[in-house]
């Protein structure tokens, strides 16, 4: 199995076993799996770029709701509580309805509860449509990490890091476009509906062009599981990337709050943090792949986890504003390679589908986002936010530690 997509209108049939040369050499074939490629690439940029004007209005749906940081916790909690949920039926959804299919109703859903994020006008109907929103977001998660690795299977090349940095290019853009859209004064209900229905029709067109099918598996490897509860090597994989997630998922939701508030920066300029910290993500996951290539896994993951954690105590410790957005770029840098090194890892565990393993893997990852962001409310709540933000800190260097892990 394994149909290319539309381009050509031509069909191939590959397995993970063999990749004939003179098939992919085929112009048509490789004509198709570039234009799923770049198609993928658009999906992540869809996803950062939604992510990217989220973060940057956290403030703006404290102030709309008149929320304190514990319930601001709520509402990042309900978002996160979906995301999990989701999970457990992504591998059989991606299984059913294909990759391409799912990227378009969730997206769809996606663009849709951006839209309206700041018109419910109350927030016990917020708190559904966070659900829905994290629900809809780790669907199109999965599966995009999933055509990611099928990509690579198909091309013989690493593209996972490469794909990431996509979505770090999208979440500078939306924390770019968002804070020019501030200062310029542009109501954020019409910024909001704006990009999450504009992203929504990007990531339904380039959808078009992905795989219709993903790669067989090895012959031999026997049936594959579309669900799978994390254990052995997938739980420990798991558990690295809820370190890893916890960071970023605090660093997405936090970081323009704690310059805002606790270095007391205007909102528009607080932005260029975030943007910083995507930015420098970004360009580490475009040379990703080359390091990958040339270092080992494991001592990558290793340093870049201890540049997070230092980088990011430098930041607390200094509470000045350009040590803090410098700082910031470095944590984005150090915890690039964290998701496309793990991910990665997880799709060679055999035994399971490529979607049931990234699906179990995020399952326990996604509970970094969902426990880290309230963390970081209850602790600002109880202590100050500059001592909650040390949860980056202790996350990055538990990764560090446990680098060793990484085959």
């Amino acid at each position: 199995m394994g149909g290319l997509g539309d381009t050509g209108r031509m069909t191939f049939e590959v397995t993970d076993a063999a990749h004939p040369a003179a098939a992919r050499a085929h112009p048509a074939y490789a004509r198709a799996l570039s234009a799923a490629v770049w198609a993928t690439r658009i999906q992540f940029a869809a996803l950062g770029m939604l992510g990217g004007a989220w973060g940057v209005h956290i403030p703006s749906v404290k102030a709309q709701y008149a929320l304190g940081e514990a319930m601001l916790s709520s509402v990042l909690l309900a978002a996160a509580t979906g995301a999990v949920i989701s999970l457990f039926a992504a591998g059989r959804l991606i299984g059913r309805l294909g990759a391409r299919t799912a990227c378009t109703l969730a997206a769809a859903v996606m663009g849709v509860m951006l839209a309206l994020v700041l018109v419910w006008g109350s927030l016990w109907l917020l708190l559904p449509a966070m659900l829905l929103f994290g629900m809809a977001m780790s669907l199109f998660d999965v599966a995009i990490n999933t055509e990611g690795t099928a990509l690579e299977s198909l091309s013989g090349r690493t593209v996972m890091s490469n794909l990431h940095a996509m979505f770090s290019v999208g979440a500078m853009a939306g924390a770019a476009l968002t804070g020019g859209l501030l200062r310029a004064g542009v109501d954020a209900r019409v910024q909001l509906a704006a990009i999450g229905i504009g992203t929504a029709v990007a990531a339904a067109l380039a959808a078009r062009s992905m795989l219709q099918a993903h790669p067989a598996p090895a012959e031999g490897e026997g049936p594959q599981q579309h669900f799978a509860w994390p254990r052995g090597i997938l739980l420990v994989i798991g558990l690295m990337i809820f370190a890893g997630m916890s960071a970023e998922g605090v660093m997405y939701d936090w970081c323009v709050l704690y310059l805002k508030q606790e270095l007391q920066l205007g909102q528009d300029v607080a932005a260029m943090g975030y943007a910083a910290f995507t930015a420098a993500m970004a360009a580490a996951r475009f040379g990703g792949d080359a390091l990958r290539a040339r270092y080992s896994e494991r001592n990558l993951l290793r340093a870049s986890a201890g540049l997070s954690a230092v980088a990011m105590a430098v930041v607390l410790l200094s509470g000045h504003a350009a040590v803090s957005i410098a700082g910031y770029a470095l944590v984005g840098a150090g915890l690039a390679p964290v998701v496309p090194i793990l991910f990665n890892a997880a799709t060679r565990v055999p035994g399971t589908s490529r979607a049931a393993a990234i699906a179990a893997v995020s399952s326990i990852g996604y509970l970094g986002f969902m426990i880290g962001p309230p963390l970081i409310g209850g602790l600002a709540q109880a202590l100050s936010l500059t001592a909650a933000m040390w949860v980056v800190v202790l996350a990055s260097a538990l990764l560090a530690i446990g680098a060793r892990k990484v085959g």
